[in-house]
């Protein structure tokens, strides 16, 4: 099992991916629909089982990390990160830790994250988005019309909330997809 890092990790899938050479029209027409729209990974290959789907979860996913309204994208990124901690997803927290810094320059912020989780030092503004994400992740249930009071306070709108909101139900669902249908190594690791 690999850890939190913010060097590339490794996905490997419990059941073979679909494999290019033989996928059905629909697979081959689903793989299309990446995030990255570059790179037909494992993950995306073991989600192609169910083509439909993972084209509905892809636009989804895309609509919601790609948008050009609303949440800027560095916060969207940490948002992601943020999320995929909480849910123990290393993979996830890698890719978004590497996205953040590369749109941001704060690696200090990844690395609070790294080494004191949610409770670590952090600007106000960063804190009170880090806290939200917490209570969104863990206990859904009891988000009230009093829970985005912190993120308003620290200028987020409500469009921005809202968007905050759905970055953390796509990484939930994203991260319960990715621990059972495979594991994460280091890219050093032997399988």
């Amino acid at each position: 099992m690999a850890r939190f890092s913010v060097k590339p990790l490794r996905w490997e899938p419990y059941l073979p991916p679909v494999d290019v050479a033989v996928a059905t029209a629909a697979q081959l027409a689903a793989m299309q629909v990446t995030p990255s729209g570059i790179k037909i990974s494992p993950y995306v290959r073991t989600l192609a089982h169910d083509p439909q789907s993972y084209i509905a979860r892809t636009q989804l996913y895309n609509h919601i990390m790609y948008a050009k309204e609303g949440l800027a994208q560095h916060d969207r990124e940490l948002v992601a990160l943020v999320t995929s901690l909480i849910n123990g997803c290393v993979y996830c927290a890698s890719v978004h830790a590497r996205k953040y810094i590369s749109l941001t320059d704060r690696g200090d912020i990844v690395q609070e994250l790294y080494v004191h989780g949610i409770g670590g030092t952090f600007d106000t503004r960063i804190k009170a988005l880090i806290d939200f994400c917490y209570h969104l992740a863990v206990s859904p249930v009891k988000i009230d019309e009093k829970s985005g009071e912190s993120l308003k306070n620290h200028g987020f709108t409500c469009s921005e909330i809202v968007d905050v909101i759905k970055t953390v139900a796509i990484f939930s669902m994203a991260n319960r997809l990715m621990h059972t249908l495979g594991h994460a190594r280091s890219a050093q690791d032997r399988a």
